[in-house]
């Protein structure tokens, strides 16, 4: 074997792996307040990069000031997709839910469609082209670049957690009954932690979008996302994160050596067979928390 194209992929799929937990932080963040996924991250994660261009191209803004924009826009649109469609639903069963969020999902991306086209659209980060080399490695600058970023959000995600907001959030997703009964907003929260996965998923999607292009294909992060958000524990922000590293390093070193054989296709294989393995073998995840209840 060459060790040194094993570690390769190893390191850039490591480096795509954390892009994806950023995908999967945002679904987690919905998880941990409603215990419901959200199957409109995919959407969030192709919207939020339409209205950076937007704001970038159509407003002439810089695009260091259209991020930001985009990132305070898709906030309020956290914040009405909770109060508009989902806030009604309150009582009813997950499924209905779950099946809120696929609508929303569908109706996101038609949306889009319908606004942008179908054309892909270049996200110019400005990052070079130039080859990084981390010793012998040839690593992939916009991986490096998004895995910062991802860490970076890590890092806010578990401060957030750790402030009086972050504790309601976590009393929230524990108990809605106890939690409205001791005086905590119920909708407040879930509103809140909406309109955070919307930032989170605006921040995936400008660096993907960076990566290929801007275009229906980011809302396919979805399963990436899932995948990932599952394996680690939906609860787990932590998890997403290393679940985030195992799937890209598996799925970059399968398709590595795989794809030369099998003629492609391998990525979206490994990813299928962890989420169902997952499912079938640790449905909580690596780092879910598993409720016992007494009957």
């Amino acid at each position: 074997m060459d060790w040194m194209y094993f570690l390769e992929l190893a390191v850039n799929g490591a480096l795509a792996g954390l892009m994806y937990a950023l995908v999967a932080i945002g679904i987690v963040l919905i998880y941990k307040s409603s215990s419901v996924p959200n199957l409109a991250q995919g959407a969030l994660t192709m919207l939020g990069p339409y209205l950076v261009l937007a704001f970038a191209v159509q407003a002439k803004l810089s695009m260091w000031l259209a991020i930001p924009l985009a990132m305070v826009s898709m906030f309020a649109v956290g914040l009405v997709i909770e109060r508009v469609a989902l806030r009604r639903l309150a009582g009813q069963p997950v499924v209905m839910i779950l099946m809120m969020t696929l609508g929303i999902d569908i109706f996101l991306r038609a949306t889009a469609l319908t606004v942008w086209g179908g054309s892909g659209r270049n996200m110019p980060l400005g990052i070079s082209d130039a080859p990084l080399f981390l010793g012998p490695l040839l690593v992939n600058r916009a991986y490096a670049i998004g895995a910062g970023v991802t860490l970076v959000m890590f890092a806010l995600s578990i401060f957030f957690f750790r402030t009086r907001m972050g504790t309601v959030l976590r009393a929230i997703a524990d108990d809605y009954t106890a939690s409205w009964s001791v005086g905590i907003s119920v909708e407040r929260g879930v509103a809140l932690s909406w309109a955070l996965s919307s930032v989170c998923a605006t921040a995936a999607g400008v660096l993907w979008g960076s990566v290929q292009t801007v275009d229906q294909s980011l809302s396919l992060l979805l399963l990436k996302g899932i995948t990932v958000g599952v394996l680690g524990g939906l609860d787990s922000i932590g998890g997403a994160l290393l679940a985030g590293l195992l799937l890209g390093i598996l799925e970059n070193v399968a398709s590595g050596y795989l794809d030369p054989l099998l003629g492609g296709g391998t990525r979206e294989l490994v990813v299928a067979a962890v989420l169902i393995l997952t499912i079938m073998v640790r449905p909580h995840g690596l780092f879910g928390r598993q409720d016992i209840e007494r009957i």
